[in-house]
């Protein structure tokens, strides 16, 4: 059961990214414009800054899942090589549980934040004045997203922590071996 529901929020986590990246790409080549028509002819695209503002930070909070699944995330592990495997295990299972925890605090004031927004109707202070909560829609949906995977993420290690399976934590929470590293970068 496990395994089905991380797949599953893996291929969400991955279309994710997908569709962040082309909102990147998107806010890449309005900039570009917005540049080169003020420079050329003397106009500009307004609001080509605040759009891809909002789309970096949507982006960013939707990417996070996807670096958590891949075990993108940067650790310092010099010393963690050399450790057992229940040792790693137990060091991976506090190292997402406090990430859990860090995360539901953001994401419970950002949705404070989201709700005043909406209910007070706030507006950005651009030229565009758009409603604040229509950026923040995307954004908040991110960090929710990315708790609901850590939370997942969580209940399925202390599962296998229950049952003393320490390799599923390390496989599913764990800092990637070098030979994994080397299989997924030569891996056509």
């Amino acid at each position: 059961m496990f395994e089905a529901i991380h797949a599953q929020l893996i291929a969400i986590s991955r279309g994710a990214v997908w569709v962040g990246g082309a909102g990147m790409l998107f806010s890449a080549i309005m900039v570009t414009l917005d540049v080169l028509a003020r420079k050329m002819f003397g106009i500009t695209l307004s609001g080509a800054d605040e759009i891809s503002g909002y789309i970096f930070a949507a982006a960013t909070a939707w990417s996070y899942s996807y670096c958590l699944f891949n075990r993108a995330n940067i650790r310092i592990d010099a010393l963690y090589n050399v450790m057992s495997l229940r040792t790693k295990a137990l060091l991976d299972l506090l190292g997402i549980l406090l990430l859990l925890y860090y995360i539901y605090l953001l994401s419970t004031n950002a949705w404070v934040m989201f709700s005043e927004n909406w209910e007070f109707n706030s507006l950005a202070q651009t030229t565009m004045a758009k409603p604040l909560w229509i950026p923040q829609i995307f954004w908040i949906s991110g960090l929710f997203f990315f708790l609901l995977c850590l939370t997942f993420l969580s209940v399925y290690c202390l599962t296998a922590l229950a049952k003393g399976d320490w390799k599923t934590i390390n496989d599913v929470a764990g800092v990637k071996t070098v030979e994994e590293e080397v299989i997924e970068e030569t891996h056509v």
